[in-house]
This record gives structure tokens, sequence and C-alpha cells, in this order.
């Protein structure tokens, strides 16, 4: 177990590493626990921190195997946020794990990244989380007159770099006057001319500087407001926040706040304390010190509507914003007001959820919904979810799902006002994808993919392709000029508007031109083939159909058509003629006779025959005669 880490004081390449001494945390459940170190970091914007912990994973003496560690901050219905695919987080979280060690770093650290970050390992057996965590608080800073010695026409002060979270002690800061870098180190004490200025950096953070203040403003008051505009539910309870700043010492003279209020009313150029303001009484709480001072109104009306301002007296002069404003007292009491004030609106706030995924991998690992307000509302309000109109558990403003079905809706409230819920979400249906023209498509011809879908608002669409990082294009309509066979594929059309998000995917084939053409000519010749093959079947079932009957007589005259003459016919004559021993082969230059027993004797046939194409016919005849048929006279052969 790790008792302490170490601070490095100056910048890596990524920007500035911090490192802080604190007491772990043990948490230990059957032989589990998680160990982290520091359990509070207070860092500069722009920084790089790392955070550690240390994990144990026994499981009844039995050592088990860590199959998944990682860091989260955010987690509801079961499921447990990984940073590394939180888009907020893209390109600025690793880990760094082995040996039962894991450090969370973060780099080019935001404001917005405050936040409690909870170490998570998962096992064959089982998971475990450090509940405890570690709270980061990420801050910019601001330069603080300390000991000023205002005089009429010069200025001395000591200058510290602060922050709204404790830095560590040993930092090192740089300091500038009129933007020039004057020394290092952890305050800055000269004198100054009224129209100098003066600012700060953590050393190695030099491009993340604190504004400039004006030595001139240290003879003046000022107020800051945290909120200058908030909207609350009626009936709940509201903190309005300030910090004011006040020097201790004008023109060699003591200075100190006598007196500190809040007003939304001036009655003869007198501020009205809401603390005597009879609408407000028992309602009405200040809470102030260390140069903060916040108002707590509770049980909140319509009419608590207001713009609120924050006062303080001293002992010296009067102001009222940034500029100052003498008010006739009997006393030699003055006062100083912050004169933007906040905007408070009672109302009932306009609800709507956001929907926000994980960016890891092309399909979204998980969705996360969020109870967005119309105006700034407080942050320590709790809220209701509801699925197809039945409560879901938890409290958070935002609310985790492993998938969005296209067939559930979500809406939110505030809890405790559940007579004001958000209008309800319903996700993009499952888009409908078509490829024009259909059928194949040939490399060369201009191909379009188009996606619809039902949703309300209407949907933004992106195309995917399948295996690559980026879209392919956005819009309904993806068109592909001169295809080729790379362009082949699995696309998928992402439809989406700010209810949620849905797909759908089409797979598209493109045939190649030579693979066409092969297929083109297999076709053709397989066609040629079967038409011949039918031409020489018919023709010989109209052979023998035709033969002569054994008794007819056979002579050498010619058979025609009837009503045909000799000039119509376009005549062929073959002899054919058939020698048959006994050993001989039979040769033929047309066709060949099968030799037959007759009576103990083996007959020849000899035949002339021939073959005539019809002739073309006049109108009036039979046009259904065969064009192919054909005509014999065969002659019975004498016994040899």
């Amino acid at each position: 177990m790790r008792a302490a880490a170490t601070m490095s004081g100056t910048a890596a390449a990524s920007g500035f590493v911090l490192l802080l001494l604190s007491v772990p945390v043990v948490q230990c459940e059957n032989g589990w626990g998680v160990t982290c170190t520091p359990t509070e970091i207070c860092i500069p914007r722009g920084s790089t921190v790392d955070i550690n912990c240390t994990y144990t994973s026994t499981f009844n003496n039995r050592d088990v195997t860590v199959q998944k560690m990682f860091w989260f901050i955010k987690d509801s219905n079961g499921i447990y946020v990984d940073l590394m695919t939180d888009p907020e987080y893209s390109g600025r979280v690793e880990y760094l794990c082995e040996n039962n060690k894991c450090t969370l770093r973060i780099s080019d650290l935001r404001e917005t990244d405050s936040a409690v970050y909870k170490f998570r390992f998962t096992t064959n057996q089982d998971s475990f989380t450090g509940s405890a965590g570690v709270t980061l608080s990420v801050t910019d800073l601001h330069v603080q007159v300390s000991t000023p010695v205002m005089g009429k026409s010069y200025n001395y002060a000591e200058f510290k770099c602060q922050s709204s979270c404790r830095l560590p002690d040993h930092l090192t800061y740089v300091w500038y006057k009129n933007q020039q870098k004057k020394i290092e180190g952890a305050s800055y004490s000269a004198w100054f001319d009224s129209a100098d200025t003066v600012s700060c950096a953590v050393k190695g953070l030099e491009d993340f500087h604190s504004p400039s203040l004006l030595v001139r403003s240290q003879r003046e008051r000022n107020v800051r407001y945290t909120s200058t505009e908030i909207c609350v539910h009626r009936g709940s309870t509201v903190d309005i926040n300030c910090s004011y700043t006040c020097p201790s010492r004008l023109n060699d003279r003591e200075v100190t706040v006598q007196k500190t209020f809040w007003f939304i009313k001036e009655i003869n150029g007198i501020y009205v304390d809401l603390m005597t303001d009879p609408e407000y009484s028992g309602r009405v709480e200040y809470l102030c010190e260390n140069n903060k001072c916040t108002l707590r109104i509770s049980d909140l009306r319509e009419t608590d509507s207001a713009v609120y301002k924050f006062s303080f007296i001293t002992n010296r002069i009067s102001v009222t914003g940034s500029t100052v404003k003498n008010l006739k007292v009997t006393t030699n009491q003055e006062s100083f007001t912050g004169s933007a004030g906040v905007t408070l609106n009672v109302t009932d706030p306009q609800l709507q959820v956001h929907v926000r995924r994980s960016t890891a991998n092309p399909y979204p690992t998980w969705t996360e919904l969020t109870c967005h307000s119309s105006c700034q509302l407080p942050d320590h309000l709790s809220y209701v979810w509801f699925k197809n109109n039945k409560q879901l558990v938890g409290r958070k403003k935002y609310f985790l799902l492993q998938h969005f079905n296209a067939g559930d809706n979500y809406h939110c409230a505030i809890e405790g006002h559940e007579r004001f819920p958000s209008p309800t979400l319903n996700a993009p249906k499952v888009p409908s994808v078509s490829v024009s023209p259909s059928g194949e498509i040939m490399e060369g011809s201009s191909v379009t993919l188009t996606c619809s879908s039902d949703a309300n608002p209407a949907a933004n669409y992106t195309w995917h392709k399948e295996d690559e990082d980026s879209p392919r294009a956005s819009g309904q309509n993806f068109t592909i000029t001169n295809i080729t066979a790379e362009h082949g594929g699995n696309y998928r059309c992402e439809a989406q508007n700010r209810r949620g998000r849905s797909d759908a995917s089409l797979h598209v084939t493109v045939e190649a031109v030579w693979t066409s053409a092969v297929i083109g000519s297999a076709a053709a010749a397989f066609l040629a083939v079967t038409l011949l093959s039918v031409f020489f079947l018919i023709r010989k079932k109209r052979n023998s159909h035709q033969s002569p009957d054994p008794g007819d007589r056979l002579d050498h005259s010619e058979q025609r058509l009837p009503n045909q003459s000799e000039e119509d016919c376009d005549l062929h004559y073959g002899s054919v003629h058939f020698m048959k021993t006994e050993t001989d082969p039979v040769y033929s230059n047309v066709g060949s006779a099968e030799p037959s027993k007759h009576k103990g004797r083996e007959e020849v046939a000899y035949a002339s025959v021939n073959f005539n194409r019809s002739a073309p016919r006049t109108r009036g005849q039979d046009t259904a005669e065969d064009p192919f048929a054909f005509y014999s006279t065969v002659k019975k052969p004498s016994a040899v």
C-alpha cells in the first residue's frame, strides 16, 4: 500500500503533471479492496494529473483472474461509463496499469473535469468498485492582494496567486507585470503605479495565467456573483452565492467591513435588508464567511422573482457596483454594492431530454440521457426518470442505458415537481435503406443509396462503410459515381435527431466487367448448343416417321409435295452405296443402313435421297408447313 505520492515541479510535453501527498483509503470486502491516492486534488486548468490506486483481487483466499479494469465518474442503472468511451475525454485519458496498480492520467484538464473519479475492476468471479473515489477540482487562478498600502500617487502591495480550491503550498508561480515576466516565487511584492497590471501562472503552465489585475482597482471594492441567472420551481429552496474584496487599508487608514446583507428594494436611497422585509420573514438565511456570502431562500414563490444584490458597509466609503456612490448618512459608514446582481426566476422550467453516446466503437456501448432545463437550475436537485410512463430507479440528472430500443420512450421531471415533466423522447425508428438501380451493379453504372426513417423531428443521416472509421457521407442519399469492385461491402445508414438515433445496414455487390462478359458468353454458347440439339432431335424424329412401309413398292422416282412443280424445288441428290461383307466395316459419306437378316440372307439397301427446304410460300398456301421437312425415295435392293 502506498503511503504517499510525489509532486513534479516541471511540465511534461503533454502538460503540467501533478501528484499530491495524501492519505490513502483502503476498502476491503471478502479479500477484495481498492486503495486510492490521493483522495483530493486541486489542480490548475490545462495541467495533467495522475490519480493512482492499488487493488487486491482474492476470493476465499484464492487468486482470481482480472478481466477488465477502468475508471469512471458516471454510473446509473447498473451501467458504469468507462472514461475511455466518454467523448468528453477523447484523446485525453490514459490508463497505466500493471502489477495490481492502475494510474489514471488526464491531460489538458478543464474545469468541467471536476468530479469524483472511481476505479472498478471485473474478474471471472465478480466486480468491485472503490466507493470513496478521488475528488478532483480543476480551477482557474486569480490574483489577490494581501497587504496593500495605497497612496495618492503610489501603491505598495504584496500579491498572491489564489484559486477556488487550495492548491499545493509548494507550487512555484511565475509573475507578470504589464504582461512582462518579472519573477518566480510564491508571492510578488513591489511598488506599483496605479495603471499597472499584475497576473500569475503556475510554472510549467504559463499558457494558463490568471486574468490581469489592475492595481488601481485595489483602491475600490468589488463583488463577484457565481451565477447571474437562476431559475427554480415554486416551493423549492435556492442558494445565491457571491464573493467580495475590500482592502484592509486605504490612504494609510484602516478599512473594516461592518455589515453584509442582500436586498431587492431601495427606498429613499436606502437599501432594504431582506432580513427586515416582512414578505421574506422566516424564509431567508445568510451564510457569510471569508469574504464569501450566500443568500438562501426557502419555500419560493412566483413573487420572489427579482434581481438580488449584495452590499457591504465599511467605515470609509460607499459604492454601488463598480462605481463609487456616496450616500447621505449621519455617520462615517458607507457601503458597496455589486450592481449587476443575480436574476432569480421562480417558474416551472421547461425540461428536455438530451442524448449522448459512447464513441469508442462504431456502435455505441452506452447511451446517456440528461434532463436539461431551459434555464440554469441549482446543482443539488434530484430528478425522476420514466420509461414508457413507468418510474425508474435513480435520482440523478442523467440516466444510462445499454441500448435505446426504438419501441421505448423516456421522460424526466424534477423530484417533487412531477406534474411538470419533460416531453416524451422517442428515438427514430429503424431506417429503411435501398439501392438504385436495383439488381446487379456493374462496374462503372452510377449508384445511389437511399435512407429514410420515421422520426420527429426530422432525422439527420450519416453513411458509414464497414471497417472505416470516418463517415462516408451525410444526407438522405449517398451517390457513388463510377463505381468499382472496391466500393462493394456493407454500408450502414445512421438516422439521428435530438431525441435519439437508429441505424440499418445494406450490402452492395459490384460485378466486374470481365466477369459479366464471361457469364454472357457462356450463356450465349449454352443457348446455341441447346438450339442445335433441338434441331437435330426434330430432324431425327421426322426421319423415323417418314420411313417407307415394308410392303410399299420402291422405285427410283421422286416424290413431291402436292401442287409442287419441279421449278419450285431446289433439289439435292445424293447417291449412297453400301458394301457389306462378313468382315468388312461399313463406310458412308452421308449415313448408314443397318444390315438386317431376312430368311437367312443379308440385304443391303441402296437409296437415292432428296433433301428439300421449303420454297417461299405464296398467299393462300399452308404456312404451317415444316420448313425443315425432307423427302426421299428409296428403292428396295435386289438380293445379293
